[in-house]
């Protein structure tokens, strides 16, 4: 079925369309041979992202495009640029990635950078299971330790070797951190109607202890940047990773800090037992302690530290969160997204909290 013949288009998921100009689209892949003649079956696939996937076939090939959204408080250009780089340099490794085809750094095409890359034969856990991941429990098992397994092998990539050294600035990381975050939380006071930082019980004690117990050095990485269970795709044919996506955080940093962030949205004990987690059923899956130890017998990198790590996690996860809130109160995000990322928020400066006892 080509773009422009279906009857009744659904407004919401159509809005790609004023963003994605199909006829400019094929006439820059025609510069590029890839494949030939009208764009079809195009439609974005399920799941959330605020980044636009389109997933069209032209030719005999399916293709999926991936360009920023129109959002004033990103610079979603750079984002696939820097998306687009990372995933070029992951080709030849064993890094589970999408792979990618062709990249457009330039904005003239449709209005902002994007790229091409293969389409994904996998599933998304958050979304729902398929029967085999639904009905056992040892599968579920293993599909929380290819999780770990996924950035194990991203942190032995030599970015240095892949031409990646200056995709982000290694010196100075860990101690950089706290403030970075600190000053983003400052920043929020920009929208007007904003509680601010007195409603988060722990911002202070939290900053202070990351700041009071660093690790004194680091080997240098490439970081995923938001790495958990609903930014990786999973075989349909077992527990292995089908692929890790949303590379818009990347940077070179340490790679620890990927586990910590796997430690800090990793369902808590209170979760499981309501039933509140994003899979489900959630029994099978390992503890966070099985996890960082199926990490520890994959790399050589220091993990003593690694509480340190799950507590910058949840505290840099928990400022992120707390934007949207702050936009919410301006009326420039729903209300209710912004109520429920600041829970969101709350609990994971509860969990880290829990941490640093």
């Amino acid at each position: 079925m080509t773009i422009g013949t279906t009857a009744a288009a659904n407004p919401a998921l159509d809005a790609w369309r004023n963003l994605v100009d199909l006829d400019r689209l094929a006439a820059w892949m025609d510069a590029r041979g890839l494949e030939a003649g009208p764009i079809e079956e195009a439609a974005r696939p399920p799941g959330g992202t605020q980044n636009i996937l389109l997933k069209f076939r032209r030719g005999e090939r399916w293709f999926m495009l991936r360009r920023p959204p129109l959002a004033a408080h990103m610079n979603g250009s750079e984002t696939m640029r820097r998306e687009a780089r990372v995933l070029a340099a992951l080709a030849d490794t064993d890094v589970p990635h999408p792979r990618l085809i062709a990249a457009e750094p330039g904005e003239d095409v449709l209005g902002a950078a994007f790229y091409l890359m293969e389409p994904v034969d996998g599933f998304n856990a958050a979304v729902g299971l398929p029967p085999l991941h639904l009905g056992s429990p040892q599968v579920r098992h293993g599909m929380g330790l290819a999780l770990a397994d996924g950035i194990a092998a991203l942190g032995r990539v030599d970015h240095v070797a892949k031409g990646l050294a200056d995709l982000g600035r290694a010196d100075g990381f860990l101690e950089r951190q706290v403030g970075r975050w600190k000053k983003q939380l400052a920043s929020y006071a920009q929208y007007e109607g904003w509680a601010g930082p007195g409603e988060i019980e722990g911002v202070e004690a939290v900053g202070d202890w990351l700041d009071a117990h660093r690790p004194a050095t680091f080997k240098p990485g490439i970081i995923h940047g938001d790495y958990h269970l609903a930014n990786v795709m999973y075989r349909f044919d077992g527990p292995e990773l089908a692929a890790i996506v949303d590379w818009e955080l990347t940077t070179i940093g340490d790679p620890l800090l990927d586990l910590g962030w796997l430690m800090a949205t990793w369902p808590q004990a209170d979760a499981i037992a309501s039933g509140a987690t994003t899979v489900k059923p959630w029994d099978g899956f390992p503890a966070i302690e099985e996890l960082v130890e199926r990490y520890a017998g994959q790399t050589e990198r220091d993990l003593s530290n690694m509480r340190w790590y799950g507590v910058l996690a949840c505290y840099k996860l928990g400022i992120i969160l707390e934007g949207t809130r702050a936009r919410a109160a301006a009326g420039k995000a729903e209300t209710a997204t912004g109520d429920a990322l600041h829970n969101q928020t709350l609990g994971l400066f509860q969990r880290a909290l829990g941490w640093i006892g």
